[in-house]
């Protein structure tokens, strides 16, 4: 194994030694962002359940629906094509040739529009597949499905889903990771995104690793999740002998803030590098060190943008959010109130849910600037290779190890040897 995480270089000789730049786990408008969660914490609180209940009275009496949170959700404002050339420009303004990889939950179909174009006929089939276990929800990128065969695989991933059944889903894990171009990864396997009591989910994350670890590629460090958390992952990779890949999770126009560095030279062989190599060199990009607190919000703007240049009907945020009218039917939410205009207390609800799409939402009601993430500077004094860094330390610390030869500025962390030629 080799794995290393570097900081782009102010002069960029940082990814010299490489040919291509390799973008995964970002999404398109064909990701359905749920809103289920937000209904579950407006209930739960006496204040906000009296304040919730009254709008949904509002509702009712206005427009003849229920507000029904656990049907509704959020998409993304780009198309394939506008994420798919987002993430592309960003790796040849680096002088690499680009691969994207997007992972829309629980669906292909953004990849599979991209590849009906000759231009794009190479793009990988790729979903984000959600997965039940226990108490708890976890994601995984499942990446280069074959074309012949995609579908299939995804109509079995949905239902495993649906089943929730635990020796379904590690079948089938163990089913597509025979596959030998398809790379399994764990996506932000730290992110407790439902705030289930922590000794719970600890409990069912360890479950699952016992089973399923042997069916995963690589452990994801997500581009848009915190310092602090990105080093657990790290320390839970080196725990179970599993190694670090990069993951952006870009919902917005933001490019993914890491990338993978390889010599690969197509998708497949970085697969076989990833996964019989076992080698992965991960690229933090210079967006990581804006305050997090700043990059969410930034997010928030960009998915309540309008967009002139969008096909009608898809141009504001209420023609991107869906929710069941009176018969059932899941519509956008403008189409809900006869004069076109969405009350403004959904336009809040829906801002919690975008920002709380990154953060734990009772962090984000009660202050969700995390002043652990402001930064990604180097440290104030120099740290030996394979010592435990302290809380405070910046960059470098926030990774864990460093190369010893390497600046502080450069390399973040580094674990193994790499292949000799």
């Amino acid at each position: 194994m080799y794995n290393q995480v570097l900081l782009l270089s102010r002069d960029r000789d940082t990814v010299v030694p490489y040919r291509s730049g390799v973008s995964l786990h970002s999404h398109t408008r064909h990701s359905q962002e749920s809103l289920g969660f937000i209904g579950k914490f407006l209930e739960r609180h006496r204040l906000t359940r009296q304040w919730i209940e009254g709008k949904k009275e509002d509702c009712r009496r206005i427009t003849g629906v229920t507000l029904t949170f656990e049907r509704a959700y959020w998409t993304p404002p780009l198309c394939e094509r506008l994420a798919h050339d987002v993430e592309t420009r960003q790796i040849e303004a680096l002088g690499l040739r680009p691969m994207v990889s997007l992972t829309d939950h629980d669906t292909i179909e953004a990849c599979t529009l991209l590849c009906a174009d000759a231009a794009f006929q190479n793009t990988p089939i790729s979903t984000e597949w959600t997965v039940p276990f226990g108490k708890a929800v976890f994601h995984f990128g499942v990446h280069n499905l074959p074309h012949d065969s995609a579908q299939s695989w995804m109509a079995a991933m949905r239902e495993t889903t649906a089943m929730a059944d635990e020796e379904r889903i590690f079948a089938l894990f163990a089913e597509v990771c025979s596959i030998p171009d398809v790379l399994v990864v764990f996506n932000h396997p730290l992110w407790n995104f439902y705030d289930i009591p922590n000794e719970r989910f600890n409990f069912d994350l360890s479950r699952f690793l016992a089973s399923a670890n042997q069916y995963m590629h690589a452990f994801e460090i997500n581009g848009m999740r915190g310092h602090a958390e990105n080093r657990e992952v790290i320390r839970l990779a080196a725990d179970w002998d599993q190694v670090l890949i990069s993951g952006g999770d870009r919902h917005g126009r933001e490019p993914n803030a890491s990338l993978n560095l390889t010599n690969a030279g197509d998708f497949a062989e970085f697969v076989e590098e990833i996964r019989e190599g076992r080698r992965s060199t991960v690229l933090i990009m210079p967006q990581y060190a804006q305050p997090l607190g700043w990059r969410f919000y930034q997010n928030f703007t960009h998915v309540v943008a309008e967009y002139r240049g969008h096909p009608e009907g898809r141009r504001r945020w209420d023609e991107r959010t869906f929710h069941p009218d009176d018969s059932g039917r899941i519509v956008p939410m403008a189409r809900l109130w006869k004069n076109g205009t969405t009350p403004e207390f959904l336009q809040t609800i829906f801002a919690a849910a975008v920002m709380a799409a990154h953060v734990p939402l009772q962090r984000f009601l009660g202050g969700w600037r995390n002043r652990e993430n402001e930064s990604l500077s180097a440290p104030r004094t120099s740290a030996q290779a394979g010592t435990a860094p302290s809380l405070n330390m910046g960059a470098a610390a926030a990774f864990g190890e460093r190369a010893p030869e390497a600046s502080l500025n450069e390399c973040l962390y580094v674990r193994g040897e790499p292949a000799s030629d």
